[in-house]
C-alpha cells in the first residue's frame, strides 16, 4: 500500500481527480432522486436529490475538525487523555431505579395511566373528614394493591438488570500497566487504556485494533450480541502499529476520533503515529458485546467506555405500541366519567333540594348527622349551607361511585395478555425445528391487536424466501450457460487441492454447468479463456469474504467455510471455489486464490463496499507485474449506467437478454465488469481514496464520490444468477391470508422482474388478474402511469356480486381483482408530492401490491402511507436490517429469526422462525386474543357499573345521604376476591373455536377485522342490561322485604351476594368452552363470597354484626336471591337465543357446526357455508 506523505498534496489531488473524472462523464445527478441517510444521534434525514448532499459533504470535509468536536485519546496514557475530557468509565447499569430513586421513579411512571392519578384523588377526598365515606384505609387498598403488584413486578425485573450489571463489570480483563498486562476489572478500565482480548473472550469495551496474533494484522470477531449475525466479521490493525507491537516497543500515538454515537456500522477517526496520519474506519474498531473467534489474541486501545459505548447507547427495547383495542376502551371510559358525573351531579342536586326543603328538621332526622353529647349538653353541627353541602356531596359521590371506573381492568388485562403469550410461546405450531426456535413475544400490550389485522406488509428475501442462496447459472461475454440448457448434465461437484498432504475443500458443493467447467479447465491462454479467468477472478475477489478452515472427522480432509455478512456473497464465492478458483486467504492488503492448483496473491489495494446509493461494490488488485484492475458487481440498473456500451455492444444486448430471462424465472441477478487501471489513473484514485479515508466530516460521501468516479467506462465481464427458494408453505399461507380478506403487499429491493415470478410462484399473482405497473424514471412520467391506472381501475368498477367484495376500509367492488407493481423509483416521486393520495386509492382497489426495487426507508414510507389514510391495522414482516424502519412502523412488527441476523427480531413485537407461521398467530390466537380481551373489557364495565347503579338507587331512598347497604369491605373486596379471577380467567383460556376450524375457514379472521367483539353498538347494548340487572337486584328484595323490620347490614349482604351471583353467572352464560380451571374459578368465586360476608358478619367491631345469620335463615331471603337471578337474566337469555337462532353469524353458526360433528363423532368432511367477507381468489 502506498503512504500518504503530505496531507496538503493529497488534497490537491483530491480535487484533480475529482475535477478530473467529472469531465470525463455525467453521472445525471439530476435525473434521479436519491434517499440519503445521516449517521447520527438524531433520526435519519431524508434527501432528494444527491448533488446537494455530496456537495455539502464535499466542502464539510475540506475542514479538519477542531480539537472541541472530537476526541483526543493519548494511547497508552489515560492519565492525559483523561484529565481534559471527563470521559465515562466503564461500568454500565442497565437497571433503572437505585435504592433511593426507585419508589419516587417507580410511583412516577406509574401514574401516566391516567386512571390512576383518577384512584389517587378518590382516596385522597376520603381522607377529608366532611368527605369520609369509607373508611380511611379501606379507601386506599384497591390503589395500593396495584400499585404494589407492579412496583413489585418493576423491582424484580430490575433487580435482575443490576444483578447482571454487577457480573458484568467484575469481569477481569488484560490491561497494559508498565509494560506488562495485568488483570483488572471491567468497570476500572479507561479510556486510553491498551486491553489485550484472548480467543473467545468478549470484548469489554470499544478499542480501535492495534495489533493481533495474525502476522498480518486481520482479527475474526462475532458481532452475535451486537446485532445477532452469526457470521464472522473481519477487523484489521494498520501495518504500522501492527509491526510496533510485534517490535515489542512502547506505543505512543494520538487518536482523533468522532464524540460517541449509536451507528455501529460505521467509525471515523484518524491516528498519528510516527508522524504519520493513518485513517480508522469501522474495519479496525471492535465493539464491546463481540466476541474474538479463530485469532488467538488482540492488543487495542480503548476510544469508548460504559455508557458511552456503542452497544450501551443502543440499549433499547422495542418500541412501545399500545393496541386499538385499549385506544377505543379509552373512549368508553370517558363516556363512563361523563356517566359518573352524571350520576354524581343527580345525586348532589337531589341532596341540595332536600336540604333546602328540610333545613329545619336536620336535628330531629337519624343517619343525616351526628349530635355531638360527649361535654353533657348538645352541641348542633356546622351546617355550611345547601351550596356547600351540594359541593361535598358532590364529591362524596365521587368517592362512593368510584368503581365505575374499574381500577381491576388494567392489572386484569396484563396478567391475561401475560397467559395469552404463555400459551402462544408453547404453541407447537409456532416451533421452528430448522432453527431450533419458538415464538417470542417481545410487546404483551398488543396480543389483540393480531385479530384485527387488515394490511400484511412482507419483505420477499428471507421472509417469503429462504434466503439460502444456490448459485444455478451464468453468463459470460455474452453465451448463457444456464442450467436449463444442459440440465441433465449438470450436477454438484466440489474441487479439492492438496496442501501439505491434507485435502482441502469447500464446505457447500454447487452444481455446474459441464461446459463450463471444461472450459475453465482446458487453460486461459485464449481470449475466452481469459475472460473467463477474469469472470470467476471477480466473483471470487470483489467480496468481503473470510475464507475459515474447519476441521472434519477425516483428519487428513480440511473444509474451507466461507464467511460473510451477505449470503450471495458466500454462494458466488462457493461457485468460483467450484470452478476451480478457490479463495483460500484473506487478510487486509492482499488475497490468495487457488487457481486450479496454482496459489495466486493479489494484493487487495482499496475496496469501495456495497452502499444503497451506489448498488454496487468493486476492489482494486494489484498484481505481480504491477498492473492494476477494477472489479465491480452490482445491480443491473446501477451497473449498466457505468459500463462502456461503446464497446461490445451485442455482449451487452445479449447478456441483458439473459438477464430478463433469468429474472422471470425468479432468479436474482448481478452484473460482473471490470476495469484496466493505469498508472497515472491509479494514482489519481489513491491520492483521493486517502484523502477521503482520514476526512473527519463527511467521509462516507467522500468515498461514494471516490467510488463513483472510479466505477466508470467498466466493460461488462458477464452476470449471474442465484436462486432464492421460496419458503415451505409461503403460497398455502398468502391464499390464506387472501381468503381471510387480509391484503398483502410484498416490498422488495429485488427487481420487477424476479418479484413478478415470485408473485406467481408464491400465488401473490395470479393469471386472471389486472395488473398495473408504474415504473418510470421522472416525476411528470409516473405521474401520468398512475392516473392512467387509476382510470383503468375505476372502469374495472362493476356492480355488487356474492361475496366479491371489500370491507373495512375498502368499500369498493371489484370485477376481477387487481394487481399493483410498482418500482422504487416511482416510489420517490409519489411519496414526495401530492401523488400520495392517487396511490393510495389505486393500492386500495387491488387485492396484491408488489414494490420493486424500494430502499428500507421507502419501506416505512408506504406502511405509514396506509395508516395515515385508514384505519385498517397493519403488520409488517421482515428479517433483515432493512426492515427495522417498516416493522416499527406498522401497528404490529414481526421479526422472522432468519439469514440476515436478527436485528429485525430485536426491533419487532413478535418473532418466530417461518413466514407460514403467520397464519397460525393471526387465525388462531390472533382470532381468541381478540375475541377474548373484547368481552373481558366489556365484562368489567357491566360487572362496575351494575354494582355502582345498585348503590345509586339506595342513595334515592336515603335522603341522598351517600351512606351504603353495602358494608364497605364488601365494596372493596369486590373487583379483588369476589369477581376478579374468572374473568381473567375467561380471558386467557375461553375458545370460541377450534384450532382446526379456524385455520380451515380464513373467513372467520373478518370478524376481528369488522370488530365484532367490541365496538360501541356492543358498549350501549351491555349498558342497558347492566340498567335492567340493577334495577332487578335493588328493587326485588326493596319491595320484598318493604314495611318489614329488616336492617341495613341484613339487605346489604342480599344485596351483595346477589350482585356477585348474577355477575358471575353472566360470565358463565357466555362461556363457551369449559374446563376443570372455569368451573373452579367462577363457583369458587361465589363461595369464596358467601366465607367472605360471614366473617366479616361475625367481627364484632365492623357494622353488621350477625347480620347474614339472621337474614339467611328466612325462606324471604333465597326465594329474593333467586328471583333475582332469574329475573335479572330471562331478558339476556331470549336476546341471546333469537339472536344466535334467527341471525347467527360465522362464528356461531361454525361453532354449532363443531357441536354437531362432536355429537357425531365426524372426523371432518363438514361442509361450512359460510358468509362472504372477503374478495375470494377466481
Amino acid at each position: 500500500m502506498m503512504e500518504t506523505k503530505n496531507p496538503s498534496g493529497n488534497s490537491s489531488n483530491f480535487e484533480t481527480f475529482m475535477h478530473n473524472s467529472s469531465s470525463r462523464r455525467s453521472f445525471g445527478r439530476n435525473s434521479t432522486r436519491e434517499v440519503t441517510f445521516s449517521h447520527s444521534e438524531s433520526k435519519p434525514s431524508l434527501r432528494y436529490g444527491s448533488k446537494g448532499a455530496d456537495s455539502e459533504a464535499f466542502s464539510m470535509s475540506q475542514k479538519e475538525i477542531s480539537d472541541e468536536d472530537a476526541r483526543l485519546i493519548y494511547v497508552d496514557d489515560p492519565v492525559k487523555t483523561n484529565e481534559r475530557f471527563e470521559f465515562a468509565g466503564n461500568s454500565v447499569r442497565t437497571g433503572k431505579y437505585s435504592f433511593i430513586t426507585f419508589l419516587p421513579r417507580n410511583l412516577f411512571e406509574q401514574f401516566h395511566r391516567v386512571a390512576y392519578i383518577y384512584f389517587l384523588i378518590i382516596a385522597i377526598l376520603n381522607q377529608l373528614p366532611q368527605l369520609a365515606v369509607f373508611g380511611r384505609g379501606v379507601s386506599i387498598l384497591p390503589l395500593a394493591f396495584v400499585l404494589l403488584v407492579t412496583a413489585v413486578k418493576d423491582a424484580y425485573e430490575d433487580w435482575r438488570r443490576h444483578r447482571s450489571d454487577k457480573v458484568e463489570n467484575n469481569r477481569l480483563g488484560l490491561v497494559l500497566v508498565n509494560g506488562q498486562f495485568i488483570e483488572k476489572k471491567w468497570k476500572d478500565i479507561r479510556v486510553g487504556e491498551i486491553i489485550k482480548i484472548n480467543a473467545n473472550e468478549p470484548i469489554p469495551c470499544d478499542f480501535v485494533l492495534l495489533s493481533t496474533s495474525d502476522p498480518t494484522g486481520v482479527a475474526y470477531v462475532q458481532t452475535l450480541n451486537l446485532d445477532g449475525e452469526s457470521n464472522l466479521k473481519t477487523r484489521y490493525a494498520k501495518q504500522e502499529t501492527q509491526f510496533k507491537f510485534h517490535e515489542k516497543e512502547r506505543f505512543n500515538g494520538l487518536i482523533k476520533c468522532e464524540k460517541p454515537n449509536r451507528n455501529i456500522y460505521g467509525f471515523q477517526a484518524t491516528m498519528e503515529v510516527d508522524g504519520k496520519r493513518l485513517s480508522l474506519g469501522s474495519s479496525n474498531i471492535v465493539l464491546r458485546g463481540c466476541e474474538l473467534k479463530n485469532t488467538n489474541c488482540v492488543v487495542g486501545v480503548a476510544v469508548y467506555c460504559g455508557r458511552e459505548t456503542k452497544a450501551m447507547l443502543n440499549n433499547s427495547g422495542a418500541p412501545s405500541k399500545r393496541s386499538r383495542l385499549e385506544t377505543q376502551m379509552n373512549s368508553e371510559i370517558i363516556m363512563l366519567s361523563f356517566f359518573l358525573v352524571a350520576l354524581c351531579m343527580v345525586t348532589s342536586v337531589c341532596a341540595a333540594v332536600w336540604l333546602n326543603q328540610n333545613k329545619n328538621d336536620l336535628n330531629l332526622l337519624p343517619y343525616y348527622r351526628k349530635l355531638d353529647v360527649s361535654k353533657g349538653k348538645e352541641e348542633s353541627y356546622q351546617y355550611y349551607g345547601w351550596g356547600i353541602e351540594m359541593l361535598f356531596t358532590f364529591l362524596m359521590s365521587v368517592i362512593v361511585y368510584q368503581v365505575m371506573i374499574p381500577i381491576s381492568l388494567y392489572i386484569s388485562m396484563e396478567l391475561v395478555r401475560v397467559g395469552q403469550a404463555y400459551f402462544m410461546i408453547k404453541d407447537s405450531r409456532l416451533y421452528d425445528e430448522a432453527t431450533n426456535s419458538r415464538f417470542q413475544c417481545r410487546a404483551l400490550n398488543i396480543n389483540e391487536d393480531l385479530g384485527q389485522i387488515k394490511y400484511v406488509f412482507s419483505d420477499k428475501t428471507g421472509t417469503l424466501t429462504e434466503n439460502k442462496m444456490e448459485f444455478q447459472c451464468a453468463s459470460i461475454w455474452g453465451v448463457d450457460y444456464s442450467s436449463a440448457k444442459t440440465s441433465l448434465e449438470n450436477e454438484q461437484v466440489e474441487y479439492s487441492l492438496q496442501v501439505e498432504g491434507k485435502v482441502l475443500k469447500p464446505k457447500m458443493k454447487v452444481k455446474v454447468n459441464q461446459e463450463l467447467l471444461r472450459l475453465t479447465k482446458s487453460g486461459f491462454a485464449n481470449k475466452d479463456g481469459k475472460r473467463i479467468y477474469d469472470f470467476f477472478l471477480a466473483l471470487a475477489a470483489c467480496n468481503t469474504i473470510v475464507p475459515l478452515v474447519i476441521d472434519t472427522s477425516d483428519p487428513t480432509v480440511k473444509l474451507i467455510d466461507y464467511q460473510g455478512e451477505s449470503p450471495d456473497e458466500q454462494a458466488l464465492t462457493y461457485a468460483a471455489a467450484a470452478y476451480g478458483f478457490m479463495l483460500i486467504e484473506r487478510t487486509s492488503g492482499h488475497i490468495v486464490i487457488d487457481i486450479h492448483g496454482e496459489r495466486q496473491r493479489f494484493n487487495v489495494l482499496g475496496l469501495h463496499e456495497f452502499d444503497s446509493d451506489r448498488k454496487r461494490m468493486s476492489v482494486i488488485l494489484g498484481y505481480s507485474d504491477n498492473s492494476f484492475k477494477l472489479f465491480v458487481k452490482g445491480a443491473d440498473t446501477s451497473m449498466f449506467s457505468v459500463i462502456n456500451k461503446s464497446l461490445n455492444t451485442d455482449i451487452i444486448q445479449a447478456t441483458e437478454t439473459h438477464i430478463q430471462s433469468y429474472s422471470s424465472v425468479g432468479l436474482r441477478t448481478l452484473v460482473i465488469g471490470m476495469r484496466d487501471l493505469n498508472a497515472s489513473e491509479f494514482d489519481q484514485w489513491h491520492f483521493a481514496f486517502e484523502a477521503a479515508s482520514t476526512s473527519m466530516i463527511g467521509r462516507a460521501a467522500l468515498l461514494r464520490k471516490v467510488a463513483t468516479n472510479v466505477e466508470n467506462n467498466v466493460c461488462i465481464l458477464g452476470a449471474t444468477a442465484i436462486e432464492d427458494k421460496l419458503q415451505q408453505g409461503v403460497p398455502e399461507s398468502i391464499e390464506s391470508l387472501r381468503k381471510a380478506g387480509i391484503k398483502v403487499w410484498v416490498l422488495t429491493g429485488d427487481k420487477q422482474e424476479t418479484a413478478i415470478s415470485i408473485g406467481y410462484s408464491s400465488r401473490l399473482l395470479t393469471s386472471g388478474m389486472t395488473q398495473f405497473r408504474i415504473k418510470s424514471n421522472n416525476r411528470e412520467s409516473c405521474r401520468r402511469r398512475l392516473q392512467d391506472a387509476l382510470l383503468m381501475s375505476r372502469k374495472n368498477m362493476a356492480a355488487p356480486e356474492v361475496g366479491n367484495y371489500f370491507e373495512g376500509s375498502s368499500d369498493s367492488v371489484v370485477s376481477t381483482p387487481m394487481a399493483l407493481i410498482i418500482d422504487g423509483t416511482s416510489l420517490v416521486y409519489i411519496l414526495d408530492n401530492e401523488l400520495e393520495e392517487e396511490l393510495f386509492e389505486l393500492a386500495r382497489r387491488c387485492s396484491v401490491v408488489l414494490c420493486c426495487r424500494v430502499a428500507p426507508l421507502q419501506k416505512a414510507g408506504i406502511v405509514s402511507l396506509v395508516k395515515k389514510r385508514t384505519a385498517d391495522m397493519t403488520l409488517a414482516i421482515g428479517d433483515g436490517a432493512n426492515d427495522v424502519s417498516m416493522i416499527q412502523m406498522a401497528d404490529v412488527g414481526v421479526g422472522i429469526s432468519g439469514q440476515e441476523g436478527r436485528q429485525a427480531v430485536m426491533a419487532s413485537d413478535f418473532a418466530m422462525g417461518q413466514f407460514r407461521f403467520l397464519v397460525p398467530l393471526l387465525f388462531i390466537h390472533g382470532h381468541w386474543n381478540y375475541q377474548r380481551l373484547g368481552y373481558m373489557v366489556l365484562y368489567n364495565f357491566y360487572r362496575n357499573a351494575v354494582f355502582v347503579l345498585i348503590l345509586f338507587w339506595y342513595v334515592l331512598f336515603t335522603a341522598f345521604t351517600l351512606t351504603t347497604a353495602i358494608n364497605e369491605w364488601s365494596s372493596m373486596l369486590y373487583s379483588i376476591i369476589y369477581t376478579a379471577v374468572p374473568t381473567i380467567v375467561v380471558g386467557i383460556l375461553d375458545k370460541d373455536l377450534s384450532k382446526r376450524t379456524l385455520l380451515d375457514n380464513p373467513q372467520l379472521y373478518g370478524a376481528g377485522q369488522r370488530q365484532e367483539a367490541y365496538n360501541k353498538k356492543l358498549f350501549w347494548l351491555t349498558m342497558a342490561d347492566t340498567l335492567w340487572q340493577s334495577i332487578v337486584v335493588f328493587f326485588v328484595p326493596l319491595f320484598a322485604y318493604w314495611g318489614s323490620t329488616v336492617d341495613i347490614a341484613s339487605i346489604g349482604d342480599l344485596w351483595t351476594l346477589s350482585v356477585v351471583i348474577l355477575v358471575n353467572l353472566h360470565l358463565a352464560m357466555d362461556v363457551i368452552r369449559w374446563t376443570w380451571i372455569t368451573h373452579a374459578s367462577i363457583w369458587g368465586s361465589v363461595i369464596a363470597t358467601f366465607i367472605c360476608v360471614t366473617i366479616i358478619d361475625v367481627i364484632p367491631s365492623l357494622r353488621g354484626y350477625w347480620a347474614i345469620f339472621d337474614a339467611a335463615g328466612t325462606a324471604l331471603f333465597w326465594l329474593c336471591l333467586l328471583g333475582i337471578l332469574i329475573a335479572a337474566l330471562l331478558p339476556r337469555f331470549v336476546v341471546k337465543f333469537v339472536y344466535q337462532y334467527y341471525f347467527p353469524d360465522d362464528i356461531q353458526i361454525s361453532r354449532e357446526v363443531e357441536k354437531k360433528a362432536r355429537n357425531l363423532r365426524v372426523n371432518g368432511d363438514t361442509h361450512i357455508e359460510m358468509l362472504h367477507i372477503s374478495n375470494p381468489q377466481r
